[in-house]
């Protein structure tokens, strides 16, 4: 399945999930991802637009296609459940206001920022 091959590489989700909420420029993008590496980065944008699940802006941001929306909407009951579990195994986890932890899971290996998202297309 070359779906679960792309999206099981490492920042591969975490870069569709950065992009959830519109367009972010390679900078931006790499900061909201923790300051990954820019030529694993690179890699990773390459990968996912050859994949058609992002595409590039004429002002060189990067956005969800068709295709990688309909992937953020298959991801959102992973993300309620990787919040679930992040309360579960760290209860005070939630009530953090730190710049690392204000609405984010602190968790580098789950999915999500730690704000239930709710779309009507859920």
């Amino acid at each position: 399945m070359a779906a679960l091959d792309l999206f099981g590489r490492r920042w591969s989700l975490r870069i569709l999930w950065e992009l959830r909420a519109g367009p972010l420029g390679f900078r931006p993008l790499q900061k909201r991802c923790d300051d990954m590496s820019s030529s694993v980065l690179r890699q990773r944008l390459t990968e996912l637009l050859d994949a058609q699940v992002i595409h590039q802006l004429p002002d060189s941001r990067y956005e969800l296609t068709p295709l990688g929306q309909e992937a953020r909407h298959a991801l959102n009951p992973l993300a309620h459940w990787a919040e679930r579990w992040a309360a579960t195994i760290d209860p005070q986890g939630a009530d953090r206001t730190d710049d690392q932890s204000a609405g984010r899971v602190s968790h580098p290996e789950t999915v999500g920022d730690g704000t239930p998202e709710r779309d009507s297309a859920d």
